[in-house]
């Protein structure tokens, strides 16, 4: 029997849920979907760093590589911004839709981190039939979380339509606050996340915040508060949104934006580092910019009686002060910079928060302002763009056209601009395109050609006196006055990194260096052609079998690569270099014997990584001279994956010659990577090349050092000059360079743990300590053993027993001048030259010291 309940219990009832319904809205305001946008920001770009580190191992770190990744993130964003934005306007628990797009956020998140870790093999494979199908592969996968990414705010901004306050105001701060998690997502994955939990897990921690916001809006699910259509605005709140100009206009702007980061991460690089760090404090900056002008700005865009007129001067101040910050730049902030570092420095007792600090400053100095312009832009387009009827679906479209103009634009400004005009000019037209923007937006603006109007067009004339003012070559006499103010002799702003070939030292003992990004990647002196040459020839005499092919990665000078082309009996000689511009410049160094115009050396330009994964090519000899590992994105050169791929496209009796730089990270780090090196191969030999440098040489067969194959090889003319430039006169010479065998190796490395893909510790490991060639130096040569040498006689081993006797007291005179004892250098430098006065090696410190 059906139980009737009175009708005076039902109305009870619906006033008592109605109630419920009420407090529920009360407490799901502002303030809480401003979290779970941080918990969203912070989850986003965590992925987003994740999957671009993971790309590059996949696909090469070349920048077209990276920037399919990003595009790919971005449309993923721009699609997901338009559809999800639409149907958060058409559904009535809107807080259920967020949350199970945070949910797919989090699962596809965490699987495409395991995802990209494994899929290399794969995509190698499609790659060789169908590169269409392989590339459209990576970009589905990358664009499939985004997609979801781009609805949270669109579709939380609509569930906020009971919450006071127009769309302005509202998607102001959350933008905003979803800008602030992405700062701290930024920071937290470098400094934080993969330094302690390495990349997978990191993906995890990721996924684990985007459930967090997810359970928050579970927690509060409640029917929308009206349907589109009822409680209509006020006339004057209306009477602007839903402007399609606004929508172009602001599109436009997106991609100017991301035209500046393109070119910002260019000029700003030779006021930091190329360290991790550096960019995530750049990049937190750049945030920080536009979350902050956003919540500024977001209450005072819905009184603006003409915003027309304000995103017209705000778009173009942002692109004036963008350009005349890059014109006022001078040696005064490397000065500012220094001062800070120092004062942060001596304040925490800590290197690496002075280091932070001097990044800080610069990022302060180029990037700040101009986006905090911009990020004030965003009310205000929203004012302009969204109709408060239709909060989901308009929000969801300025959010996608302004992604997709970025994409546009970061494209553009990287492969056409920056490669055609220079960083300098394309600054010039990035800001005359803002003040285009602004001029158009002040002429839809209310009222005659007041003052205040005529504003944005003033502003734009003075944009474009700056473009045609400040010279092109501005940013490389700043890199040339901040290294020595020597002779720029070449400088190059091309795809992805600026080259520059500058010319130092005295009159009568010139030299070139390279740099890239700004930071010095070797030259043409002594110390670098004697640890070069080694590099090549080293390995190839020592060779237990008859080598006919080598692989070289990493150009760089050429001195290395070069190399090859004087030992005789290869028939194949081939070097991978990631940057064309780099190549190029290759030809303007000494020592290499013309290695740029000599048709027996095969340049590729390719990533080192891809060129083993793309080609089945064997070779006896391959030699690794990437950048420092703690240079980010070069670390992946220096893992044990690495290792083992480099493995498989070794010939029988092949080698695998490893630079091992010992400056430029500290000592624990240096015994991380030989880790890494001992557990990729059986065979392993330590040798000292430079007084900085040290050669790893890996195998899978034992290692056999023969003293009569190594004389006869010696004894070719073309080899034994060669060497003989570098200080290595004989075979003596060359055996007194040995260090020791793998046992010697593993109690140096004792119980470090290896840097592997997962876990790149050294890109974010501590900043290196000054004094710590005076740490690792000493640790290393007191590996030293003696040279298992087949076939030597006693005269040879007291040949090389003299000639380590001499590198020794030179390594020892050398540590005594970086610690300041220049008498006890003098004395050793002293008896050095009397006995072996003709050493070129040797030579080149005393001439140098006498200067």
């Amino acid at each position: 029997m059906t139980k009737t309940i009175p009708p005076a219990r039902t109305v009870a009832m619906e006033a008592a849920n109605e109630d419920a319904v009420a407090a529920e809205r009360r407490r799901f305001g502002p303030a809480v979907a401003a979290f779970m946008l941080f918990l969203s920001g912070t989850a986003a770009l965590v992925f987003q760093v994740l999957w671009i580190k993971q790309l590059s191992l996949v696909t090469g770190v070349d920048v077209y590589a990276v920037s399919t990744g990003v595009s790919a993130f971005f449309l993923g964003l721009a699609l997901g911004s338009f559809a999800l934005g639409r149907a958060g306007d058409r559904s009535r628990r809107p807080l259920r839709l967020y949350a199970l797009l945070e949910t797919g956020v989090a699962v596809l998140g965490a699987g495409i981190t395991f995802i990209l870790s494994r899929i290399a093999p794969l995509f190698v494979a499609i790659e060789g039939t169908s590169p269409l199908a392989a590339w459209a592969l990576l970009v589905l996968i990358i664009a499939m979380p985004a997609f979801l990414m781009g609805g949270t705010l669109p579709v939380l901004l609509r569930a906020l339509n009971a919450a006071p306050g127009g769309v302005a105001a509202k998607g102001g701060r959350l933008y905003a606050a979803n800008t602030l998690g992405a700062i701290a997502g930024c920071l937290a994955v470098s400094f934080v996340l993969i330094p302690a939990l390495g990349v997978q897990a990191t993906g995890l921690a990721a996924a684990g915040l985007g459930l967090a916001a997810a359970a928050v809006a579970l927690s509060l699910n409640t029917p929308a508060a009206q349907e589109p259509g009822q409680g209509r605005p006020p006339a004057e709140t209306r009477s602007a949104g839903g402007s399609r100009l606004a929508l172009v206009l602001y599109a436009v702007a997106g991609g100017i934006a991301l035209g500046y980061e393109v070119a910002w991460s260019q000029a700003i690089v030779q006021f930091i580092s190329t360290r991790s760090f550096a960019f995530s404090v750049v990049l937190a900056t750049y945030l920080a910019g536009l979350a902050l002008g956003a919540a500024l700005f977001a209450r005072r865009s819905e009184r603006l009686s003409d915003p027309w007129s304000t995103f017209g001067l705000l778009i173009t101040l942002a692109g004036l002060v963008a350009l005349a910050e890059l014109a006022l730049l001078g040696p005064w902030l490397t000065a500012l910079q220094t001062s800070a570092e120092a004062a942060v420095a001596g304040f925490t007792g800590s290197i690496f928060a002075g280091m932070c600090v001097r990044f800080l400053v610069a990022a302060l100095t180029i990037v700040f302002v101009p986006t905090l312009i911009l990020g004030a832009a965003f009310p205000v387009a929203l004012r302009l763009a969204v109709d408060p009827e239709h909060a989901g679906r308009d929000t969801g479209r300025v959010l996608a056209l302004n992604t997709l103009g970025g994409i546009f634009g970061t494209l553009l400004t990287g492969f056409v601009l920056i490669p055609s005009l220079g960083i300098v000019r394309s600054f010039a037209v990035l800001a005359v395109a803002a003040a285009a923007i602004g001029l158009i937006a002040v002429s839809r603006g209310k009222g005659g050609w007041t003052s205040r109007r005529l504003l944005a067009p003033a502003l734009g004339v003075l944009t474009v006196v700056i473009a045609l003012v400040v010279p092109p070559d501005r940013l490389a006499n700043l890199l040339n006055l901040s290294r020595g103010n020597g002779t720029i002799v070449s400088y190059e702003e091309g795809l992805g990194a600026t080259v520059a070939v500058i010319e130092q030292g005295q009159q009568d003992r010139r030299f070139r260096r390279l740099y890239i990004q700004g930071v010095s990647n070797t030259g043409d002196a002594m110390p670098s052609l004697r640890y070069m040459r080694l590099q090549a020839l080293l390995p190839l005499v020592i060779h237990k079998g008859e080598p006919k092919s080598a692989l070289v990665i990493g150009l760089g000078t050429g001195i290395t690569a070069g190399s090859l082309l004087a030992y005789p009996g290869l028939d194949r000689r081939v070097a991978a270099e990631l940057l064309p511009s780099v190549a190029r410049a290759s030809a303007l160094f000494a020592g290499n014997f013309n290695a740029a115009v000599d048709s027996r050396l095969d340049v590729r330009v390719a990533d080192g990584r891809r060129e083993l994964m793309r080609s089945q090519e064997r070779y006896d000899l391959i030699t690794l001279e990437p950048p420092p590992p703690s240079a980010a994105g070069v670390v992946n050169l220096y893992s044990s994956d690495f290792y083992a791929l480099a493995r498989e496209r070794l010939a029988p009796n092949g080698l695998v010659a490893q630079w091992l730089p010992i400056a430029t990270q500290n000592d624990e780090d240096t015994r991380a990577l030989v880790r890494s090196f001992l557990d990729s191969f059986p065979h392993a030999t330590l040798w000292s090349t430079e007084l900085h440098e040290m050669l790893l040489v890996g195998s899978l067969e034992p290692q056999e050092l023969d003293a009569s194959r190594i004389a006869a090889r010696l004894s070719d003319p073309t080899l034994a000059a060669a060497l003989g430039e570098v200080g290595i006169s004989g075979p003596a010479d060359l055996i007194a360079t040995w260090m020791t065998d793998r046992a010697g190796l593993e109690r140096y490395a004792g119980s470090a743990l290896p840097v592997t893909d997962d876990q790149p510790r050294i890109e974010y490991a501590s900043w290196v300590r000054p004094d710590e060639l005076q740490r690792t130096l000493p640790a290393l040569v007191a590996l030293r053993s003696k040279a298992p040498v087949a076939g030597d006689d006693a005269a040879l081993e007291k040949s090389v027993s003299d000639a380590h006797n001499r590198l020794m007291l030179f390594y020892q005179a050398s540590l005594n001048a970086y610690a300041g004892y220049r008498e006890e250098w003098a004395r050793d430098m002293e008896l050095l030259m009397r006995v072996e006065p003709d050493n070129p090696y040797y030579r080149w410190f005393v001439s140098s010291s006498e200067r």
